[in-house]
């Protein structure tokens, strides 16, 4: 079977069980709602879903990161230690609950938003 076949199942897979619907538009929404590159459409989620491409890998890392899975099983179907959820943790462990906070409420926002609000921070971190 094809690369392509086996990460469409990892993604399918993994979308039923994050509670979504395999379908193309919904991939399309989710996917679009979350990556602040040039949106794709529904015809290249579509082929992502049916096995006939397989997603770059700044793409890969935001479906994973959406779906809860490690971006190197999504991609090759394998396991690393030290997967993604447990550096998430360590670094999750070292916020404030106010961090926190202002974590989801950044996460709620629109695309266009978060967007916005990460170009600020990313102006004040200059030197």
């Amino acid at each position: 079977m094809s690369e392509a076949k086996l990460f469409s199942q990892r993604l399918q897979n993994s979308m039923t069980s994050g509670g979504y619907e395999v379908r193309p538009v919904v991939l399309e929404r989710e996917f679009n709602q979350r990556y602040w590159g040039k949106p794709v459409s529904v015809q290249a989620v579509r082929r992502w879903l049916y096995g006939e491409a397989v997603p770059t890998q700044d793409r890969l890392q935001i479906l994973a990161e959406w779906l809860g899975v490690d971006p190197h099983w999504l991609r090759f179907g394998e396991n690393l230690s030290g997967s993604v959820q447990q550096q998430r943790k360590r670094w999750d462990a070292k916020m404030t609950p106010k961090e926190r906070q202002v974590i989801e409420v950044f996460m709620g926002l629109p695309a266009e938003k978060r967007k916005m609000v990460g170009e600020i921070i990313e102006a004040l971190a200059k030197p």
